[in-house]
């Protein structure tokens, strides 16, 4: 074994909890001043070769593993993923919502919202899918990176994953606090610590801080542990989502329904936008594939059942709002009870918010379980402290970066209202979304050392021209939504894109087991649907999404960069030394 096997027998018999510099900062670079300075100034030529560097399927699923010194349990089926699905999708989101899009932009065409955001998720998820089932480990879309779009796409997503997992996870518990007032018939904001604090910051909310603490708890626990307590407790909200589809149209008018288009075609796609996120925690499924007994089995059952289901939920629920109420008298905040309210079902409000309560419980669940393993991996590959890496070899699970995230979440979540941030979460999901779009499109095009310069030449124009033209489309619907002479060049220039790939360039790849169908066609519809989405957010979500996105590169100069540079470099010498072993005993006697 290389020298890196031999480091791994070292520090096996140490125990789980250790505090040395070695834990956190055990590359080259940071063994000293000196040894930094030097680091720093090579900047531009590592920055050049992380640039270039792609990963390996292998690496990822193999060497990169051994950072955490204990395997992961691989304990979980095709049944835990659909439950999974549920638990991480069906939260609070479609509570709110739907009612505040369908009176603000859809009306009761709010349904043909749902029905344009599911197909766009359902997209994004064919390609999780065939990531998932090739690369089973528990990095997610930021080893599917790696491996496709190089280490400098990877760290861009892993910054991306880290704030939308943090930011995200606050802003749910502090919903669950929210909600939970509703139940107990109180004010919203009752059961808040009121401060003399800035605006915004003044409400701390302690409950928020517990609800965080007590998910990540059983995450750590166990993982069969917590998915048994998520299938039950899914199993619930599913019963109550069951009776607000039932009442709903036991109680419905058709007559709601008309006028369908009060805003016209900008209205569904301006809603579509902000229900996408209803539909967003799917992800996270993908995060469990290391410890799922049959990936290539239950992957698919598992992220493809649960997700068509869930679309189907979503049409119903809000198909039965539109019925019940005229659109124009919906209830923005509390758009269920409300309703039902109107149709002398006053009682069924509770029901709600215990509905809404059991779906935000399960997201913050599985939400501690999927986020700590992309954690896991970030650290395996050295972008934070591989401390973070670490598996406890009784439990099975990564506790070291199931605290990261939830005291991140914790902090965030006691003292913020995390308004100003809820549309940078959008973005950042969005653009993850696209780059695993285009990264499936990579990995089917291209092979190290066997495609042919001119092939890649033509993939990377082709791949520019469906972006561009996506982003030609989005622009000019926002700019001018009823307008059809800028979708006359950008459409045909999309098509024009994907064609050539189909036709000019020979797939290089197979998959093995399963594949999204249709390639380039549905990636690169993905591709455009997620663009056009992003395009309809407000331009403040993309000044936070760039702030945002420089400090994430200030923190890669002086610290990621060096640290992957000096494993990648580490990780070669052994190879060789293997590749000569190999080489000697094939010219020996």
């Amino acid at each position: 074994m290389g020298s890196m096997g031999e480091v791994g027998d070292e520090i096996q018999p140490r125990g789980y909890w250790r505090w040395s510099k070695q834990d956190f900062f055990p590359e080259e670079s940071f063994k000293n001043w000196a040894s930094y300075r030097s680091a720093l100034s090579q900047t531009c030529f590592r920055f050049k070769d992380r640039l270039t560097s792609r990963s390996e399927d292998a690496n990822e699923i193999g060497e990169m593993r051994k950072q955490s010194e204990n395997d992961m349990k691989r304990c979980l089926t095709w049944w835990d993923l659909t439950w999974f699905g549920f638990g991480s999708v069906i939260g609070a989101g479609i509570f709110v919502l739907t009612g505040q899009e369908a009176h603000d932009h859809a009306g009761p065409a709010i349904v043909l919202s749902y029905v344009a955001s599911g197909v766009s998720a359902l997209l994004s998820v064919f390609c999780y899918t065939e990531f998932a089932v090739e690369i089973p480990v528990a990095g997610g879309s930021f080893a599917y990176l790696r491996i496709e779009l190089g280490d400098f796409a990877a760290f861009i997503t892993a910054g991306n994953i880290l704030l939308e997992s943090i930011v995200g996870s606050a802003g749910v518990a502090r919903a669950w606090t929210s909600y939970f007032t509703t139940l107990l018939n109180r004010p919203t904001n009752s059961l808040r610590i009121h401060t003399n604090l800035t605006k915004g910051y003044n409400l701390l909310d302690p409950i928020a801080v517990a609800v965080l603490a007590i998910a990540a708890t059983l995450a750590m626990i166990s993982t069969r542990k917590t998915s048994v307590f998520n299938w039950i407790a899914s199993a619930i909200n599913t019963v109550v989502i069951l009776f607000v589809i039932i009442a709903g149209f036991a109680n419905a008018d058709p007559s709601n329904l008309t006028p369908f288009l009060p805003y016209g075609a900008k209205g569904i796609f301006q809603a579509a936008a902000i229900v996408y996120f209803a539909y967003g925690g799917f992800d996270n499924i993908a995060t469990m594939a290391e410890e799922t007994k049959n990936p290539s089995r239950d992957i698919p059952l598992g992220l493809l059942g649960s997700m068509s289901i869930i679309t189907v939920i979503y049409c119903l629920m809000a198909l039965a709002l539109s019925m019940m109420q005229d659109y124009r008298d919906i209830d923005r905040q509390a758009a269920y009870s409300v309703a039902f309210q109107s149709v002398g079902m006053k009682w069924a409000k509770y029901l709600v918010a215990l509905g809404a309560l059991k779906g935000m419980t399960t997201v913050l669940l599985v939400g501690a379980l999927g986020q700590a393993r992309y954690v896991t991996h970030i650290a395996r590959a050295h972008m934070i402290p591989p401390w973070f890496a670490l598996v406890h070899p009784k439990t099975g699970t990564p506790i070291n970066a199931t605290l990261l995230i939830v005291i991140s979440s914790a902090l965030i979540a006691f003292f913020s209202s995390l308004d100003v941030l809820a549309s940078l979460l959008s973005v950042s999901t969005l653009f993850v979304f696209m780059m695993m779009a285009v990264a499936l499109l990579v990995r089917r095009y291209y092979v190290t050392g066997v495609t042919p310069r001119i092939n890649l030449l033509k993939l990377v124009i082709f791949l520019l021209i469906i972006v561009a033209s996506s982003m030609g489309t989005s622009a000019y619907w926002g700019l001018n939504p009823n307008g059809w002479v800028g979708y006359a060049i950008t459409i045909p220039l999309w098509v024009l894109g994907t064609a050539g790939i189909s036709v000019f360039l020979p797939q290089q790849r197979t998959p093995k087991v399963w594949g999204v169908p249709l390639v380039p066609w549905l990636p690169s519809l993905s591709i455009a649907t997620n663009l056009f989405l992003m395009g309809s957010l407000e331009s403040k979500a993309f000044i936070r999404f760039g702030v945002c996105t420089v400090l994430m590169l200030v923190y890669y100069v002086f610290f990621g960069l060096h640290a992957t540079y000096d494993v990648a470099h580490q990780q070669q010498k052994p190879e060789s030394l293997k590749f000569n072993d190999r080489d000697m005993g094939k010219t020996g006697p």
